[in-house]
């Protein structure tokens, strides 16, 4: 089988093509949290602990180049200019993002569950015993 054989049989499992839907649904539903994480959640946080904005919490760890014009306290605009920095604001929003998405994923893997049936249970065959007398049985027949 050719190589481009092998790939077409690949492509073709069920499995792949979910996989392959799976991962486009859940890019596009993680801009939708992210989205919701950065113009909803945060702002609200933030307004709650008197004003503070998480993504402009940081800590420089190099000096400001002398050509740099933008203000010193913009976390966006120190990391455009390349500021080695540690922006822990931008990490706890991320954080809560992460938090968001793994709660609603386990949200709706709970409400998969529950939504289908109990799988069916396989039939019950004969007991050990029940097969050893079997055996028994048909060794004094042959006897």
């Amino acid at each position: 089988m050719s190589m481009v054989q092998e790939f077409r049989t690949f492509i073709a499992r069920g499995n792949v093509l979910d996989l392959a839907v799976g991962v486009i649904i859940g890019a596009a539903f993680g801009k939708i949290v992210t989205s919701l994480t950065e113009s909803v959640i945060m702002p609200v946080v933030g307004w709650l602990f008197g004003g503070m904005d998480f993504s402009n919490y940081f800590v420089r760890l190099g000096a400001i180049p002398a050509s740099y014009a933008g203000e010193p306290n913009n976390y966006a605009q120190l990391k455009e200019a390349g500021v080695p920095m540690i922006g822990y604001g931008d990490f706890v929003t991320q954080l809560i993002n992460f938090l968001i998405l793994a709660w609603i994923i386990f949200l709706i893997v709970k409400a998969a569950n529950k939504a289908m049936p109990p799988p069916a249970e396989a039939p019950a065959g004969p007991s050990e015993v029940e097969l050893l007398s079997e055996i028994r049985d048909e060794l004094k027949k042959r006897a």
